[in-house]
């Protein structure tokens, strides 16, 4: 075909031989007409067909002659290929071999077509395969290829349809079969020596695994392979990635699928409707919008942690490294690997956080790991907040402290000195809380409280340090402090876990604030519970009547009463063990007066004689006050028994409550229950987090710590940002720099200028106020405004005279 007919049009001479009218057709006109009558039109086909032959035939002619081609005809057999490859659903006896020709053209001659022409072939075949006339497994290795000829369009256009191709088998259901064949595809390339075509197979993989398409053990084993990669061009995409996975998974691009990115991002908040009415309608206006701010403050902190506690239970805290079946096997050979590499410093760092990450997360025990960074931890070293980052994830409550302890002194001793700078000590004491949060065993007495006086310290940043770092062993071990640095601890005891010491749950977790809610709803209130007590009391005392009576006489002699008194004394002690003291030294000054008098009965009764029987009536008189006197002794002590039975009552009722399950029948949790706890727990996060930022008062009897020290799983499952460990202190401004700033910050502004000036410069109407002082007021309105003024100067002249000057000094 000659190159004249490069044009998009066919010769009306060729349509005239086939018996149709004269017309010019192009292709894609041609090609719209054959979709609605292809039986009609199946001469035009083949006549196309064979202009595509020929066209080929000459393509490969002019490029064996000479290194260049003809543009337009190169360009005439891509427009070909694209007319052939949509027409061949319809045709697909007469165009049978169409396919195998445009991929062994890809095939063999990929690299010296042009790339105009490599750019209309490829889509002609991604249109093959999306209509499954190619199988996907013999156009992956094709397009695998086409990515590492260096042709940057024709990479992005083979790689996204991989990818896409892929997603698209997928997207309904997993099809198992086929991910497998290209799976061991992929997999068989990523292990291939040739650099280029194994980093092209692990973008690919590494892609799909961060869009969940490949979301298993196997694509998650590859990837972690390809670290121990003999080109480093392998190996450095494949630690990246699994580095930055985490951090990428909570930010995934936008062309991930939107399916994918629509979570619950709407989590549960608890706050009170009283602190929400009071922040909108009580108080003055400022005091109102202090209280908006606070609450919307207390609400989006508590949105983040409910936010987070969702993302650990779902696949946001994932990482590729959980899915290794190795992984101290892994561990140790990347290890290996970092003693001996020669690679540069960015890669051994990234060799280093891969293995630390690994480490924590799956708590394994690598004793030569702590060795190897101690010989780096130095304040003027590179990168250091990332190494001490590195060393703190690979801690964890399995490794023994012995094997940290140099690493730990080391850190001590480098960072956190007077003739350090404060940003190095500021470095250190991070990393000691972080390292101390981990295996609390590291630090002893003497350390701790060293540690502590840098509180005192000038640079905030140090002092912020060294006060975290009181707080968190105030709630770990409370005795390595100083008793001033201690606080009000809530368990003055703690004690952190011996090495090996393992913690059984023996309950389900949030039950006691199940327990704790049955008690509300049973005990109703304290006002009930000490009446109960009471009423128990008075049976214990025999009756429910009031156990004495002070208008009633009783002519019964004083031993009597002194014994009534013994057996209700015995019988309180027999109820309350708390109050055996009081009721002894009651018992002993009771016996003991009833003794004295008696002797004195008995001594008078000798010397009178025959003079009691006829004073008998004079004696009873005279004994009535004494024996009332007794009576009110007696009920006093009765009393105070009384209040001390009362208390004890209350705390053994309250260890019964406590200890009663929560299910009389069987104990087993039903899901209305776990609903309940997941409430109460949700109210509980609210009341501590409106307490902490002022917007409920704190309970008395309230333990509410300041922060919740983790659990050490929680620890090993997330990533430690090194910028934490960072200090960030400003240093002083100079005058200039303040003069600078400030005159920056008028750079905006005109000049100064009095309200009062700019209203008279103002142009236009008159404003509303100015409206309003000007409107005519009613005389009703007027006689109302001036008694208003009067009753107004009238207060004003009377409390004019009684100002307080005062109090005179004589006086």
């Amino acid at each position: 075909m000659p190159p004249a007919t490069a044009s998009y049009l066919l010769s009306p001479e060729s349509f005239t031989a086939s018996g149709q009218a004269a017309e010019r057709l192009s292709l894609p006109m041609l090609q719209s007409r054959m979709k609605m009558d292809p039986e009609g039109h199946e001469t035009e086909l083949l006549l196309v067909y064979r202009h595509f032959k020929s066209t080929l035939q000459l393509f490969k002619q002019q490029s064996a002659l000479s290194s260049t081609s003809d543009p337009a005809v190169s360009k005439y057999l891509g427009d070909l290929a694209m007319f052939l490859a949509h027409m061949i659903p319809f045709y697909p006896l007469d165009l049978a071999e169409f396919p195998s020709q445009v991929y062994d053209i890809l095939r063999t001659n990929a690299r010296t077509l042009p790339s105009s022409l490599r750019c209309h072939l490829s889509q002609a075949t991604i249109l093959l395969v999306n209509r499954k006339i190619i199988d996907p497994e013999k156009s992956l290795d094709l397009f695998i290829d086409l990515q590492i000829i260096g042709d940057r369009t024709l990479r992005k256009l083979a790689f996204f349809h991989v990818v896409h191709n892929i997603r698209r088998m997928n997207k309904k259901h997993k099809n198992n079969a086929k991910n497998q064949k290209l799976q061991t595809i992929l997999f068989r390339i990523l292990q291939e020596e040739e650099e280029l075509r194994a980093r092209r197979s692990l973008v690919v993989l590494c892609d799909l695994h961060r869009r969940k398409v490949w979301f298993d053990d196997r694509t998650a084993n590859a990837i972690c392979s390809a670290c121990f990669h003999n080109s480093s061009r392998v190996m450095v995409p494949a630690l990246s990635f699994l580095l930055g996975f985490e951090c990428n998974d909570a930010c995934d691009s936008e062309d991930s699928g939107g399916e994918e990115d629509e979570r619950s991002q709407n989590p549960q908040v608890v706050v009170s409707k009283e602190q929400i009415y009071k922040a909108q309608h009580m108080g003055t206006a400022s005091s109102k919008r202090k209280k908006k701010a606070k609450l919307q403050r207390v609400i989006l902190s508590m949105k983040k942690q409910q936010r987070k506690s969702e993302e650990k239970k779902g696949s946001n805290s994932y990482s590729p490294l959980t899915h290794l079946k190795d992984a101290q096997g892994f561990v140790e050979k990347l290890f290996s690997r970092l003693h001996t590499c020669n690679e540069r410093f960015e890669v051994r760092m990234m060799m280093l956080k891969v293995i630390a990450r690994t480490i924590g997360l799956h708590r394994l025990i690598l004793l030569n790991f702590y060795p190897f960074l101690q010989k780096y931890v130095q304040p003027h070293q590179r990168e250091v907040t990332n190494l001490l980052a590195a060393g703190i994830q690979a801690c964890h409550d399995e490794v023994p402290p012995d094997a940290v302890e140099p690493l730990f002194k080391q850190i001590v001793n480098q960072f956190v000195h007077d003739r350090s700078r404060p940003e190095a000590i500021a470095v250190g004491l991070n990393a000691v809380r972080e390292m101390c949060l981990r295996m609390p065993l590291l630090m002893n007495e003497d350390l701790l409280q060293d540690l502590a006086l840098y509180k005192k310290s000038h640079e905030k940043a140090v002092s912020i340090a060294a006060r975290s770092l009181i707080t968190l062993f105030r709630e770990i071990c409370p005795s390595l402090l100083v008793k001033k640095d201690r606080g009000r601890p809530i368990d003055p005891k703690a004690r952190p876990k011996a090495f090996g010491e393992v913690s059984v749950a023996s309950e389900v977790p949030g039950i006691e604030l199940l327990q704790h809610d049955g008690e509300l709803i049973a005990s109703g209130s304290d006002d009930d519970m000490y009446d109960a007590a009471d009423t128990e009391v008075n049976h214990s005392l025999g009756s429910d009547e009031p156990a004495f009576d002070f208008e009633e006489e009783n002519d019964a002699e004083d031993e009597d009463y002194s014994e009534e008194d013994g057996e209700d004394y015995d019988e309180l002690d027999t109820a309350d063990d708390d109050a055996i003291d009081d009721h002894d030294d009651l018992d002993d000054s009771d016996a003991q007066g009833s003794e004295n008098e008696g002797s004195a009965d008995v001594d008078d009764s000798d010397d009178s004689g025959d003079d009691e029987c006829k004073n008998n009536g004079s004696d009873k008189v005279e004994d009535e006050p004494r024996r009332k006197k007794r009576k009110l002794e007696v009920h006093v002590g009765n009393l105070n028994a009384a209040d001390l039975s009362l208390r004890v009552l209350k705390r053994l009722s309250g260890i019964k409550i406590a200890k009663a399950p929560t299910n009389e029948d069987d104990g087993i949790l039903s899901n209305e229950d776990f609903k309940r706890i997941k409430e109460l727990k949700a109210k509980k996060e609210g009341k501590h987090g409106l307490s902490q930022h002022g917007l409920l008062n704190k309970d008395a009897n309230s333990t509410s710590t300041a922060f919740k020290i983790p659990s050490s799983e929680q620890l090993s499952a997330k990533r430690l940002d090194p910028v934490k460990l960072e200090a960030y202190i400003r240093s002083k401004l100079s005058k200039e720099e303040k003069l600078a700033m400030v005159r920056a910050g008028r750079e905006d502004r005109g000049p100064y200028q009095a309200r009062a000036a700019v209203k008279q410069k103002k142009t236009g109407g008159l404003s509303n106020r100015q409206r309003e002082h000007k409107k005519v007021m009613p005389l009703a309105a007027k006689r109302s405004r001036a008694a208003r003024t009067r009753r107004e100067k009238k207060q004003l002249r009377k409390h004019a005279d009684k100002q307080f000057r005062g109090k005179k000094a004589w006086k």
